[in-house]
């Protein structure tokens, strides 16, 4: 072989087939041919005689433009480099005269780039060839070939501390991208911002991060963010749908448009999980073009699709009372109790409670008024820092003079500073509190309104003095206190309907409760205990308290009109007190309209107050007979009177089951005594009745997420991006329980460079 080599430098074109050696060999001889390199002329134009004695005259040109020729002086002839060291001789027929018998056509320089040919050509693949020899660290296959265990852990390490940081700004509801994140900027946004803080700190992430992984493998390209999020919000509704195990569920929808004017449907499930709760889920956000109806059971059915669940196991549904949501002829309501018929829906309590509220206020002409001296008082105090500063003031200096009188107690918590924030008309809880603060701060108020008067010049000085004629009028503190009691009442009644673990049937007897105070308000006993409350206030704070007796004077009204010759006891007593008061029930009434439903009728037999009181045998039989007949078989019904009868005598008897207030409780406690398996019958009408939606406060808190989630900073997220975080972000609960584990391997399923 060593004389063959030896000769190949004279004569390149006279080479030893390269099939006689072994591979190793092969090998041997190719790098030695490679280290020599095909012959090529180093002048310009050169002169060469050959065996038969003839002159050639070659042009540099040729030997620029096609590197890979070789011209062999014995043969006369021209030869393919790449071709003769890597070509598979038995599977490409053409262009062999480069390889075996040589070029000798000169004048035909089209052979060249005909054998050269397209990037599939066998040349090509020659070509190939040699360059994965010459460097072979830069083909795929080594590229494959060096992810080595130490490569793959340092790998899953990136990745690992990658999502470390996106979960742990998922559940602050952050945003991830920085405005600037280049190497130079001083912030580059919480992703990246919290990696470095991270790997400065702790050597072992600082180790594989960044700077110290490789260039093209760093894990931290938003798109291999946004992959990750999505596994995220898979698998924490994996764990929902888990949680449900194939059963019943009652929908809970709204829609409400985000801070960039796209409209969002919000959709829930409200079912009872393995331990007996009714628990309320967020299931997913989907964008609509609009709100028809049509169009929202569409999305709902596509969402429900995409986790294998149907209009068929729904048993309840929750919306606002819109007409496109509960319209009889085609609301969303009527199109989904067509498939599924025992999907009753209930009109949202708390949207009720507030229409009644609203209509109460739009009829009364008293409430009218005080509620436009209300906003008069919030513009002439909230225009300014400076107003608000002289208000923080006068609060400091009623409170020093309660304290030497000692009139109030000093304590942890006590004597908080208060401010004046401006109701909301959609949320009549911040009514609530705007009254009280205006009631406990009056004396406050009061102060700065005197001083505005003075010190201020103007339409300002004449906004706060025309304020101040009806705040120090008997008429304005005495609908103040009205509207406190009210509210009272029915902000208690708002907050128990707003818990997550609210039953229909104990809203129904809450609205009840709320109805018989209001009546006990209206009797005489209430209207004096009234009128001494606010007598006492006046006289505290030096207002002329007005004679019943005498004529009525309205403040900031004609005296001429209808309220000509009124007497005060008439005005006061039956006009504003007793006439609010009977619109207040009087809505009350005509808006919970299922309080008098057959259907929560029956459901009430169930309540576990005062030794399960109000249960009856029959109307829970009807209940499952006319209500719920196709969730049970004819066996289960024949049996269902006498595992009833079984039943409530257990729970009578059990020390555990007395003081139970709601069926909530009463699902838990029998799931933990195991009753549950005992009386399937009985605890499967149970989940049935605790399905029914009471309010759509969790739908409401998901607009309150999205609305943190995506905000003005944020306000171009995409529609499965947004829902992909408004998941990890409202249902932590469930996200905290997946492992980084299962999120990887569930990333991993993708294109990957590296396969773990």
């Amino acid at each position: 072989m060593q004389a063959d080599l030896g000769a190949l430098k004279h004569d390149p074109g006279m080479r030893i087939p390269i099939k006689r050696y072994a591979v190793n060999d092969q090998d041997r001889v190719r790098r030695r041919y490679i280290e020599m390199g095909p012959c090529q002329p180093k002048n310009h134009k050169f002169l060469i005689t050959n065996k038969s004695g003839r002159e050639r005259h070659f042009c540099r040109a040729w030997f620029k433009e096609f590197p890979w020729i070789e011209y062999s002086v014995e043969k006369d002839a021209a030869f393919c480099f790449v071709c003769y060291l890597f070509k598979d001789r038995t599977k490409c027929p053409g262009g062999d005269s480069f390889v075996k018998n040589g070029f000798r056509n000169w004048n035909m320089k089209s052979r060249l780039k005909r054998h050269e040919g397209d990037v599939s050509s066998a040349h090509a693949e020659s070509q190939e060839k040699y360059n994965m020899f010459t460097t072979p660290k830069a083909s795929i296959q080594e590229c494959l070939a060096s992810n080595t265990s130490e490569y793959k852990t340092l790998y899953k390490l990136r990745l690992t501390w990658t999502l470390k940081c996106l979960r742990f700004l998922l559940r602050q509801g952050l945003a991830f991208r920085g405005h600037d994140e280049s190497e130079d900027s001083l912030n580059k946004g919480n992703f990246l911002e919290l990696l470095n803080w991270l790997a400065g700190n702790f050597e072992e992430v600082n180790r594989v991060v960044l700077n110290n992984a490789p260039r093209n493998c760093r894990m931290i390209h938003h798109d291999i963010q946004h992959e990750l999020i999505k596994c995220c919000a898979q698998l924490t509704t994996k764990l929902v749908i888990e949680e449900l195990d194939g059963g019943h569920f009652a929908i809970l929808a709204d829609e409400s448009s985000d801070v960039y004017q796209n409209e969002q449907l919000a959709v829930c499930l409200r079912y009872v999980d393995k331990k007996g709760r009714a628990v309320v889920r967020f299931l997913g956000l989907a964008h609509v073009e609009d709100t028809a109806s049509l169009t929202l059971k569409a999305a709902i059915a596509q969402m429900l699709m995409n986790y294998n669940l149907t209009f068929a196991m729904v048993r309840g549904q929750g919306y606002d009372g819109a007409s496109n949501m509960k319209g009889n002829a085609n609301g969303l309501k009527k199109l989904i109790m067509d498939e599924s018929p025992s999907a009753y829906y209930v009109h949202c309590f708390t949207h009720q409670l507030q229409l009644t509220l609203v209509a109460v206020a739009k009829e009364s002409g008293d409430c009218t008024w005080f509620f436009q001296q209300l906003a008069y008082l919030l513009n002439a105090l909230g225009m300014s820092c400076k107003k608000m500063r002289m208000l923080r003031i006068a609060q400091a200096e009623e409170l020093i003079d309660a304290l030497e009188l000692e009139e109030v107690e000093t304590g942890s918590g006590q004597n908080q500073e208060m401010g004046l924030a401006r109701p909301c008309d959609t949320r009549w809880g911040s009514h609530f509190r705007t009254v009280n603060n205006v009631i406990s701060m009056y004396g406050a108020i009061r102060r700065v309104l005197i001083r505005i008067g003075k010190e201020y010049h103007g339409a300002e000085a004449v906004a706060a003095l025309t304020v101040l004629t009806s705040f120090r009028s008997f008429e304005f503190v005495f609908m103040a206190h009205l509207m406190q009691e009210i509210f009272g009442y029915t902000d208690e009644l708002s907050r128990a309907l707003q818990r997550k673990d609210q039953d229909i049937v104990n809203a129904i007897e809450l609205v009840d409760l709320t109805k018989y105070h209001l009546e006990g308000l209206r009797s005489d006993p209430g209207w004096d205990d009234f009128l001494l409350k606010v007598t006492s206030f006046c006289t505290k704070h030096k207002i002329k308290v007005i004679d019943m007796d005498g004529p009525y004077c309205p403040v900031g009204r004609p005296r001429r009109g209808f309220y000509n010759k009124a007497i005060n006891f008439h005005r006061f007593h039956v006009d504003m007190y007793v006439g609010v008061i009977d619109r207040q029930l009087s809505e009350l009434n005509d808006r919970f309209d299922e309080v008098n439903t057959d259907l929560l009728s029956s459901m009430a037999a169930f309540s576990p107050l005062r030794s399960f009181a109000a249960y009856d045998q029959k109307k829970l039989v009807r209940l499952a007979t006319e209500f719920y007949a196709n969730d049970f078989t004819s066996d289960e019904l024949a049996r269902l009177p006498w595992q009833l009868d079984m039943y409530i005598s257990h729970v009578r008897r059990d020390e555990r089951f007395k003081s139970l207030k709601n069926l909530n409780e009463l699902s838990v406690k029998i799931v933990e005594a195991n009753f549950h398996e005992q009386y399937y019958i009985v605890y499967k009408l149970l989940k049935l009745v605790l399905l029914l939606p009471v309010a759509t406060a969790s739908v409401e808190r998901v607009f309150s997420s999205m609305n943190y989630v995506k905000n003005k900073q944020r306000n171009k997220m995409g529609d499965e991006y947004l829902n992909n975080c408004m998941v990890t972000f409202i249902e932590r609960e469930f996200f905290n329980q997946v492992t980084d584990e299962d999120i990887i391997n569930l990333f991993q399923q993708g294109d990957r460079k590296v396969i773990l």
